[in-house]
């Protein structure tokens, strides 16, 4: 029976699983405890970006090819209108079903020794102790990977955070033959879906909007494109719900304990960077554990965070406004380059430094579109 660990990670979801793996490769006893059991779902679009299948194969984790989709750029459509451009030569995104993915990571961790506790719920932290149901574990490091509603953050008293605007997404998978190796994004007037094949036969989809009630069946007819590709397509999975937004905390650690992917702060999904961000983050983490420096993991975090909400911010200005999207559109259409640069941007293949440039052309464009 357990007694003790180096690492001891709370939350086995994709981000808490990227977390063990890289505090295992550095050396640590790693042990894992979830309530819940192998494979865990949760609603995301399922596109993994160029840099989160970098950050994957720096943890050791190769995806079959049997078992994912290969992506090769980002389209964006609305009304009619599209823009499409390729990830930059020699970056590659994959999409795979969440629960495959889930998988694949439980059976890295496993090959590397981690010890992992499913339907084993946790209690409380003390010290250098986590509490379970019937006994008491010791840890050098705690990692809270529980959520974006994480109760070790709470625990930590790390809870202080900033949020904007909450949104409301929906997915569900269709079993129809795949008609693009792009990551869709459908923008409109009260929502945006977004589409990526991550089967031979199967597609997902998800949108996401600022009313709760207003799910997938209910915005499908915003996207007439989008719509008739589904068609009457057999629904493949049950519809899943998430809230996302932009979450900010002040600090992600207090003396031994770390905070990482949605406990640690979130970005609207409206990046699809959420898994990637957490698997780079899982990298930084498992540096500062082995230099016993959580403070640089504080600088780290934030510093890979900046990116991606900016490119939140940038995309979300186009939420709810038709006339925009449309202009926005005809611009990247006419200046695919700006397109081309800002995706490079987006896949961390460019600096921000190109966005004040390319900011101040768009911005022309747009005033004379």
């Amino acid at each position: 029976m357990l007694k003790a660990a180096g690492v001891f990670v709370i939350g086995g979801g994709p981000a808490g699983l990227a977390a063990a793996i890289a505090a295992r490769q550095q050396g640590f006893r790693v042990a894992v405890a979830d309530g819940a059991k192998p494979p865990i779902d949760k609603a995301c679009g399922e596109a993994l970006l160029p840099e989160a299948v970098a950050a994957l194969a720096n943890l050791g984790v190769e995806v079959p090819a049997t078992d994912a989709c290969r992506l090769r750029g980002v389209r964006f459509l609305s009304s009619g209108l599209s823009a499409d451009a390729l990830f930059p030569s020699g970056c590659r995104g994959l999409s795979v079903r969440r629960t495959t993915l889930h998988s694949v990571l439980t059976e890295r961790a496993t090959e590397l020794g981690v010890d992992l506790l499913w339907q084993t719920a946790v209690s409380g932290i003390s010290g250098q102790e986590v509490q379970l149901k019937d006994r008491a574990i010791r840890a050098q490091w705690i990692i809270g990977a529980d959520g974006s509603n994480s109760r070790v953050r709470r625990w930590a008293g790390l809870d202080s955070h900033s949020r904007g605007h909450v949104r409301y997404a929906f997915r569900q998978h269709y079993r129809v033959r795949p008609w693009t190796d792009r990551l869709e994004v459908y923008w409109g007037e009260r929502s945006q879906a977004y589409a990526t094949a991550v089967g031979d036969e199967l597609m997902c989809v998800a949108v996401a909007s600022g009313n709760p009630s207003l799910r997938l069946e209910d915005c499908l007819p915003e996207f007439s494109e989008l719509q008739a590709r589904i068609g009457s397509a057999q629904i493949a999975s049950s519809e899943r719900g998430a809230l996302t937004a932009n979450r900010k905390l002040k600090r992600v650690w207090r003396k031994n304990v770390a905070l990482i992917g949605d406990a640690s702060g979130t970005v609207d999904a409206i990046t699809g960077e959420g898994l990637g961000l957490s698997f780079r983050q899982a990298l930084a983490l498992g540096e500062c554990l082995k230099k016993g420096n959580l403070a640089a993991y504080q600088v780290e975090h934030r510093r890979l965070a900046l990116r991606p909400r900016l490119m939140a911010r940038l995309m979300l200005t186009l939420d709810g406004r038709p006339a925009f999207q449309q202009r926005t559109l005809q611009v990247f259409r006419s200046r695919p380059d700006i397109f081309r640069r800002l995706v490079a941007l987006h896949v961390g293949e460019v600096s921000p430094l190109h966005l004040a440039v390319d900011g101040v052309t768009l911005g022309w464009e747009l005033l004379t579109a």
